[in-house]
């Protein structure tokens, strides 16, 4: 008696338990649950009252809830809407507040997301956001233009110079064999010192008659405006990143240059035997990878930092856009969704420490954690209890050998060879 095949709805729970989305979701939720336990553990009061646990667990039970409840509803006032303001104006700038601090995290975690597509694992987002934050910051300041061909042009040349700076690791890897990852990591400390001698030279981008490693402040023509006025960090970087992730998604789902990026990503050799340049793929790769990384160094002298930046206008993005490549599964609109996330993580992270004087760097352990249970799905499908596409292809297969065993025995005449030839499978 052959077993009936499973329906529509079997599938579609099938293809949401074990895709990556649902994976993702979790790995989240799995990461808030651990930095709940820290909050806790770290609490005084939870502290006070577990010394007393057995006589009344009630008290640390509550303990527990305030610190943790406390916490997240700090991150929630300061990421998303903040619910003691007077008016509705007043309560959504912390979401503005995350949307600005999720502008460059998008644009460099656009950046790794497609390197990762095309198999390569672009780091050097830090050394790429430097250099870019160096050229637009150069237009900004140095030159008399009006507006808005003065903001254009210091983005379009900041983004030229963190394509040039990717694209060193992409030619290198092309022609010599040079593994990219040791080639970004030391491009980033060479963008540092380079960046840092700039700073400290008068002429180059050192502000005149000051002795500080800092550059002057941008010029007004060159800033990017407000979305939402004054009383807002939102600016027009954020239009960027979104179309950005625009074209990064048509490039990888509706161009040929895209399909040529996958096939490579997928398998080189058969890619080079399908007639791919995949030398010059990688090139190609890593100058897109480049451009928009520097997107986000562009984003940070022309939008949040423009009275004058110095070495570390970077600020760590250039890093944690891995993680938002990775949460994001390095696909444009999740790793736009990523960079929001984490987004929130920062703005609400400065809330939770004062209201609540909980350590940022709990935070950074939950961001970390994400990562971590991104890289192991059977642990969290293990832990929720989800199908594995690993065990069920294990079943699978012991499934059609044991019907083709049946077959065998019930035909002595017909070997499994030629059942298998006729397509039966279980």
């Amino acid at each position: 008696m052959e077993t009936p095949p499973p329906g529509k709805w079997h599938d579609t729970f099938v293809r949401i338990t074990q895709g990556n989305a649902l994976i993702s979701v979790l790995a989240v939720v799995l990461a808030l649950i651990v930095g709940g336990i820290m909050i806790a553990a770290t609490d005084a009061e939870v502290q006070r009252t577990a010394g007393y646990f057995f006589a009344r667990p009630g008290d640390m039970l509550a303990a527990i809830g305030n610190a943790v409840g406390g916490a997240y509803a700090a991150l929630f006032r300061g990421s998303i809407y903040n619910t003691g303001a007077p008016d509705f104006a007043r309560g959504i700038r912390p979401f503005t507040e995350t949307l600005t601090f999720a502008t460059p995290l998008i644009a460099a975690g656009l950046g790794v997301a497609l390197a990762f597509r095309i198999g390569m694992f672009n780091i050097g987002g830090r050394g790429q956001m430097l250099m870019a934050s160096a050229g637009a910051g150069w237009i900004a300041f140095g030159f008399d233009l009006p507006f808005p061909l003065h903001m254009a042009l210091a983005v379009l040349v900041g983004m030229l110079c963190g394509a040039l700076w990717g694209g060193i690791a992409g030619l290198l890897k092309a022609r010599t064999g040079a593994h990219e990852v040791i080639v970004t990591i030391m491009l980033n400390y060479v963008a540092f010192y380079l960046i840092s001698w700039m700073l400290r030279t008068p002429g180059l981008l050192q502000a005149p008659g000051s002795s500080n490693p800092k550059s002057p402040a941008m010029k007004e023509t060159a800033v990017f405006p407000d979305l939402l006025g004054t009383g807002y960090n939102l600016h027009f970087g954020f239009i960027l990143v979104i179309l950005a992730t625009v074209v990064v998604w048509w490039i990888l789902s509706r161009s040929s240059l895209g399909f040529k990026f996958r096939a490579v990503g997928e398998n080189p050799n058969a890619a080079r035997v399908a007639g791919i340049d995949v030398k010059n793929m990688y090139v190609y790769g890593m100058l897109i990878a480049g451009a928009l990384a520097g997107l986000a160094g562009v984003n940070q002298v022309l939008g949040t930092i423009t009275t004058g930046f110095t070495a570390g206008i970077d600020a760590g993005i250039g890093f944690d856009a891995i993680t938002v490549a990775l949460l994001g599964r390095s696909t444009p609109w999740g790793t736009f969704a990523a960079g929001i996330l984490f987004g929130a993580f920062k703005a609400g992270g400065f809330a939770m420490q004062a209201s609540q004087q909980i350590p940022i760097e709990i935070v950074t352990v939950v961001q970390s954690l994400i990562v971590l249970f991104i890289a192991a799905p059977p642990l969290v499908r293990t832990i929720f209890f989800l199908p594995s596409p690993e065990r069920d292809a294990r079943r699978r297969e012991k499934a059609r050998e044991k019907e083709l065993k049946r077959k065998v025995d019930a035909d002595p005449s017909t070997d499994a060879q030629g059942i298998e030839s006729k397509g039966v499978s279980a």
